[in-house]
């Protein structure tokens, strides 16, 4: 049995592509709070197959840009513009292959889902309770501008399962 890869000791970013670099940006920044970091690119090949091979897009892919940003003191959004040949536009729901979210954690979900709401971002539905190993933990969805889904999580207390794990 495979113990992993070897020497993995962390999640490093979470990437994903946007329509629009300042409207992602005016979100992340002015509505998450997270911190613009720097810029890259472009990247692309017009020759060759350097864009298939290394990032699985239409050679003929262009990355406009990509911008990285700090959230939270800890994760890292790196996030992309691209012009492609056979780019799909459509965002993918959780029920979708490829589908995802991201995840952020708030130790006071109710004043976060109020503020979002006054921010005028899209709040799905009200916060959820957990059961189970969660137990403990509130969620409730939200999404941006481009219709990306993102996650408030909050469990002060913890979770059921890591008061079994430590016998509390």
């Amino acid at each position: 049995m495979s113990e992993g890869i070897p020497g993995l000791a962390r999640l490093d970013h979470i990437g994903f592509t946007v329509p629009d670099l300042d409207e992602a940006r005016a979100f992340l920044v002015d509505v998450l709070g997270c911190a613009y970091l720097y810029s890259l690119g472009p990247f692309r090949d017009d020759d060759g197959d350097w864009m298939a091979r290394h990032l699985n897009v239409d050679p003929r892919a262009v990355m406009r840009e990509l911008h990285f940003f700090g959230c939270g003191g800890q994760a890292v959004f790196e996030v992309f513009a691209y012009e492609a040949p056979d780019r799909c536009a459509r965002v993918p729901r959780n029920s979708d292959m490829g589908g995802h979210h991201v995840a952020l954690y708030v130790d006071d979900l109710d004043a976060a889902v109020e503020y979002l709401r006054a921010m005028g971002v899209r709040v799905l539905g009200g916060p959820t309770v957990s059961r189970g190993p969660s137990e403990g933990q509130r969620w409730v969805y939200f999404l941006a501008p481009w219709g990306m889904q993102f996650e408030l999580v909050s469990y002060p207390g913890g979770k059921a399962y890591t008061r079994m794990r430590h016998g509390s």
